[in-house]
């Protein structure tokens, strides 16, 4: 008799792939089956009004989808990625999918779809291309004792879970880069390289996911909420990008202009900048995200592009030019606002679409503010980003270019799920509301 059952020979043909989308709540949902099935056809069914799950669980009433339809999800195969090195759990197959209608054609309301077009109009319209990569905070939840900022200790106090983390990141192909403890309690920031804008918004939802998933196998509970607790630093989404011509040269430096940007790449801020209180709604998206968007906060309050500055929605990078290293392809924007209720599909789609509008309209480059933030002089002027979700809201709708990136049933979908959801964390203390997100994420 054989030592190992024929039948399991070949363990990969027993594994699981998932088929993924992410939706407006910034899950990661979707439909799994045998990976031995799975191949260049195959599309699995799903239903639109799906997009009305908000991150409460439950799809809201009054949204343009209802019980009627039908969707199927169109793996891309070029995300297809195997995680492995979980403790106790079989690896993970997974595939993004495209939204598609059950004739193949695109359908209004996809996501990635949504980030695609923007990426394919910057090259077709502009000439351009960019990469990009995002960085995450997020706090272990569940460790006791004290946590002293970016020390030893507490990157040891982790482990072995960063070394694991890194080393899964590493085999799943994502890049990882960098591994800390960061300022917050117990919060811990991983950053993975750059890559293509579709791809680097992919990597983004595998990184949390994997995250969520050692986490978990380890018995400790990951949150990326954006603010734990009343007071409690707060965990942001950063997403680094550069602008290049179609051989991949630097679009964005220029040393002899403000801060060596571009005219392009000014204008290309302009637009962002211009526009950021519209999309808040979007990048922000969570009742407790306006708890991190406050002043003084290493995070941002107000639309403006700073050098160096940690409180900008928009921040001019250093370059290292330590022993003559040249700036010239170093210099690069991270936008700062994000957090981790923005589809990273979504939010990377928008702020490639500002900038180009800011490239439309050759927009000049906006005022860079360097040094601290002074809002009770020099800096009171910058525009304000909304108080709360339920007044970026009102500013999304009365900002007729960043409401029409969108079709009008996506819009109406992601409006009511959101005042669904600030209506119903209103209720709470703030205490509560954190605690009510830090479940979620």
């Amino acid at each position: 008799m054989p030592d190992t059952d024929p039948r399991q020979s070949a363990p990969e043909l027993d594994e699981l792939i998932f088929v993924a989308t992410t939706d407006i709540a910034a899950r990661t949902k979707g439909r799994s089956m045998r990976l031995a099935d799975f191949d260049d056809d195959t599309t699995l069914g799903w239903v639109p009004a799906n997009l009305g799950i908000g991150s409460l669980g439950h799809i809201v009433d009054d949204i343009p989808y209802g019980s009627t339809g039908d969707l199927r999800l169109q793996p891309d195969r070029s995300s297809l990625t195997r995680v492995d090195g979980i403790p106790g759990r079989p690896p993970l197959n997974i595939v993004f999918a495209d939204l598609v209608n059950t004739d193949g054609s695109a359908w209004e309301s996809c996501p990635r779809t949504f980030l695609r077009e923007a990426v394919e109009q910057l090259r077709d319209e502009f000439g351009i291309t960019t990469r990009c990569s995002f960085e995450h905070e997020f706090v272990d939840a569940s460790a006791q004792g004290d946590h002293h900022p970016f020390s030893l200790q507490a990157f040891r106090n982790a482990e072995p879970l960063g070394s694991e983390l890194m080393s899964v990141l590493h085999r799943a192909g994502l890049e990882p880069e960098t591994w800390l403890p960061e300022y917050g309690r117990h919060q811990y920031e991983i950053t993975v390289a750059p890559t293509d804008p579709v791809a680097a918004a992919d990597r983004a939802i595998l990184v949390r996911d994997i995250v969520y998933d050692l986490f978990d196998a380890h018995g400790r509970e990951a949150t990326f909420a954006p603010v734990v607790a009343p007071g409690e630093t707060g965990n942001g989404v950063h997403v680094h990008f550069g602008l290049n011509d179609a051989d991949g040269s630097t679009l964005v430096f220029d040393p002899s202009r403000p801060g060596r940007l571009s005219a392009l790449a000014g204008s290309f801020a302009a637009g962002i900048v211009r526009h950021g209180p519209a999309m808040a709604a979007l990048f922000a998206p969570l009742a407790t995200s306006y708890l991190r968007l406050a002043p003084h906060n290493w995070s941002t309050a107000r639309s403006f592009l700073g050098l160096q500055n940690r409180e900008a929605l928009l921040r001019i990078c250093p370059t290292n030019e330590i022993d003559g290293r040249d700036p010239k392809d170093q210099l690069h924007f991270e936008f700062r606002g994000s957090d981790i209720g923005a589809n990273p599909w979504i939010l990377l789609g928008m702020i490639l679409r500002a900038g180009m509008q800011g490239m439309r309209e050759g927009l000049e480059t906006p005022e860079i503010v360097e040094g601290e933030l002074d809002l009770d002089g020099r800096d009171a002027g910058l525009a304000r980003l909304p108080r709360d979700l339920e007044e970026a809201l009102d500013v999304l709708r009365r900002d007729e270019l960043v409401s029409g990136w969108f079709s009008p049933a996506f819009l109406a979908t992601y409006e009511a799920i959101k005042r669904d959801e600030f209506a119903s964390v209103q209720a709470r203390s703030l205490a509560e509301q954190c605690e009510v997100y830090k479940r979620v994420y």
